[in-house]
């Protein structure tokens, strides 16, 4: 059962792609699959190495084909594929064929080229460090078997983060699933990392636009001050619900107060050197009175001390200080020590 749903999931994702017009490679492509592994391997032996390699070069990447496309290619189809039939193209069909009638070196360095990046080790480990949501978007379409074999293979910590976002249906499944999983079928396996790497890891990035408007927040929080005031009357007027969204994804010195008072006492003791107080002693008072109220009483004093004896700073030192508090809160929020809130926390108390 578990073979079937792979192989039904497989065929079904890839005849969903976007069908474009075959090129000639890919139609001889065809025709060899056609012919079937002992007819195919036959013919290909009358050809030159470069005429073997264009045509595994697009045997390697045609997928599903479907009976319509089939018949363009060749009127004489047989029966099976005439009824509604297709064929499958993929690496491995490619590398069996050539095996069959070509020495192992000749075939190895035909495929190398073809073969790219995809390792298993490499392909797992790249797969891996893909955001948590682009994991879980590309499997909520995927059949459940298919999502458990992917997650099986995936870092625990990864899989972990990954589940929750599948939904509460879907999660169980899957998680029941990976639980009763026995070994996958190699060729199925094969299969799976092929679709990733042609879906996925060799696509080109499309990042969303919740993805822009944060790497723009980032861009920002690091942008000098006065440049950034200057920058957001423009755009405050040009494009006022844009740049909004982005500013509500920034990050800057003044949003530590809304840390939780275990939170900010964290980033400030593990503040290097006197970048605490560089940073508070160019700080509004307002924010400085926060920071200073999260202290006990001698931690509190001392730094008050501290400050006293500094003398006038230069605002770019000032600046420089406050943003690597950021960044230093921004790191122990990415090793989940503290939690930074999000502008959908306005209205929400910390447990």
């Amino acid at each position: 059962m578990a073979v079937t749903d792979l192989q039904r999931n497989s065929v079904e994702r890839r005849v969903s792609k976007k069908q474009r017009p075959l090129k000639g490679p890919e139609k001889a492509a065809i025709l060899f699959l056609c012919l079937g592994e002992a007819r195919g391997s036959s013919l290909m032996q009358q050809l030159s190495d470069e005429e073997i390699q264009v045509i595994t070069r697009a045997m390697a990447g045609l997928g599903v084909i479907d009976a319509e496309k089939v018949e363009q290619v060749m009127l004489d189809f047989t029966e099976g594929v005439a009824n509604g039939g297709g064929v499958v193209g993929s690496f491995s069909v490619a590398e069996d064929m050539l095996r069959s009638f070509l020495p192992e070196d000749q075939v190895d360095s035909i495929l190398k080229d073809i073969r790219g990046p995809l390792k298993e080790k490499d392909l797992w480990a790249r797969f891996s460090s893909l955001s948590e949501n682009v994991i879980a978007n590309y499997l909520k379409n995927e059949h459940d078997q298919t999502a458990a074999a992917i997650l099986s293979n995936v870092k625990t910590d990864v899989a972990a983060k990954v589940l929750p976002l599948l939904g509460q249906e879907k999660m169980e499944n899957v998680v029941e699933r990976m639980i009763r999983m026995e070994a996958v079928p190699h060729h199925m396996m094969r299969q799976i990392e092929e679709t990733l790497q042609t879906d996925i890891i060799s696509a080109p990035a499309q990042p969303t636009t919740a993805e822009l408007q944060q790497k723009m927040a980032d861009l920002f929080n690091k942008l000098d001050m006065v440049a950034f005031q200057d920058l957001s009357e423009t755009l405050e007027k040009r494009i006022p619900d844009t740049f909004g969204a982005i500013k509500n994804k920034m990050f800057v010195f003044d949003d530590l107060i809304n840390l939780n008072p275990m939170d900010l006492a964290r980033v400030m003791r593990g503040a290097p050197g006197n970048a605490l107080p560089m940073a508070l002693r160019g700080a509004k008072k307002e924010i400085r009175d926060h920071f200073l109220n999260a202290l006990p009483g001698r931690s509190r004093d001392m730094l008050e001390e501290e400050m006293n004896t500094m003398g006038p700073v230069r605002g770019r030192d000032v600046r420089e200080a406050q943003s690597g508090l950021v960044d230093y809160a921004k790191e122990l929020a990415d090793e989940e020590v503290i939690r930074l809130p999000l502008a959908s926390d306005d209205d929400e108390e910390f447990i």
